[in-house]
């Protein structure tokens, strides 16, 4: 199963150059979602952009296969890479800034899509435990009576890309999810959380 991961942003909130390579414990910010989606199986496709010259470079470098899109929104990029992909199947889509992600929840959420015999997931953490800029977001649902912010986590099916789709949605208490890297305090805050809970050994 493909895991396409959304790595067009420029990530001027941090101001630390291209957000994927931006360091974290010693690792680029991407790779922990790569090494996460590679330990559950998957093969990582990195979707980077015209904003992201530079993780294009590292995916060469690397050996990751990409995909170059125009830079022209995370709908607009991620239905090109699709395309690109020339994939039929269900893939997951995943931000690339989530970097506290292990296999074991990407599994999780593989294992209710399949038995749930719709198109497509989506995956939300509850709003409470979010703390990251997050938390400010207008977008937020009830999820089986819980307020909820999406995680940045859906699978789709490639065929059906460009239609609106029938999912399931998946809402994970997992702390893991609720972190995703937009400001300097959300960096701090995901180094501390990596160093107490280091993702290859949890």
């Amino acid at each position: 199963m493909y895991a396409l991961i959304m790595a067009g942003g420029a990530g001027v909130r941090l101001n630390l150059g291209e957000k994927p390579l931006i360091m974290i414990s010693g690792c680029p910010l991407i790779s922990y979602v790569i090494d996460a989606f590679r330990g559950a199986g998957c093969t990582p496709v990195v979707a980077a952009s015209v904003r992201t010259p530079m993780t294009l470079n590292w995916c060469r470098a690397q050996g990751i296969d990409f995909c170059k899109t125009d830079g022209a929104g995370y709908i607009d990029d991620m239905v090109s890479a699709v395309t690109m992909l020339d994939e039929e199947k269900p893939l997951f889509v995943s931000v690339s800034d989530i970097p506290c992600i292990i296999p074991e929840i990407i599994q999780t959420i593989s294992e209710t899509y399949h038995s749930s015999g719709k198109d497509a997931a989506s995956t939300w953490v509850p709003a409470t435990l979010v703390t990251s800029c997050r938390e400010t977001m207008p977008y937020r649902e009830t999820i089986h009576g819980i307020g909820a912010c999406p995680a940045g986590i859906n699978i789709l099916k490639g065929d059906l890309i460009t239609q609106s789709q029938d999912e399931i949605q998946i809402l994970l208490d997992e702390p893991r999810l609720a972190l995703n890297v937009n400001t300097r305090a959300d960096l701090a805050e995901a180094e501390t959380f990596l160093k107490k809970y280091p993702p290859r050994t949890v």
